[in-house]
């Protein structure tokens, strides 16, 4: 298995991917976000192949922001997706693909890098403290429907 920069040909795994890591929260505009992803000079996707043809194991998602909470730096690298599959988990993979993130945020001078969790994710808590990153923030988000429906 190697870190490779995503291809147009990784599209169909990169998606089973993102699915699985958003499970729940998948829209039908997926396919648009992902493609506006790779549409961005400020952004790139890093993927892990397996040794197998065509199949893939992990991917990031990297990113550029201006603010992020805990960095003094503007602009700074983010993560925006990290996603490994299970069967390969705790191996290195997933450090690798941070690594690759970092490389490419270093590239474009960036000094700090971001990434976010949701507050339940407890494995991708512990993923970002072994690979160095630290909890810089909680948060709990709200929402208010401005217009209920009565049917719901």
């Amino acid at each position: 298995m190697k870190i490779i920069r995503f291809a147009e040909s990784d599209f169909d795994e990169w998606l089973r991917m993102s699915r699985t890591l958003f499970a729940g929260d998948i829209l039908e505009s997926d396919v648009n976000d992902m493609r506006a992803t790779l549409a961005r000079d400020d952004a790139a996707v890093f993927v892990i192949e397996r040794d197998e043809g065509g199949k893939l194991s992990g991917y990031v998602e990297a990113g550029t922001r201006s603010v992020v909470d805990g960095c003094s730096s503007s602009p700074v690298g983010y993560i925006e997706a990290w996603y490994v599959d299970p069967d390969i988990r705790r191996t290195g993979m997933g450090r690798a693909l941070l690594e690759a993130a970092e490389n490419w945020s270093r590239e474009r001078g960036y000094t700090e890098m971001g990434s976010d969790a949701l507050i339940d994710n407890e494995v991708s808590h512990a993923a970002h403290l072994r690979s160095g990153y630290e909890i810089v923030d909680r948060v709990v988000n709200f929402r208010k429907d401005l217009y209920p429906r009565a049917d719901r």
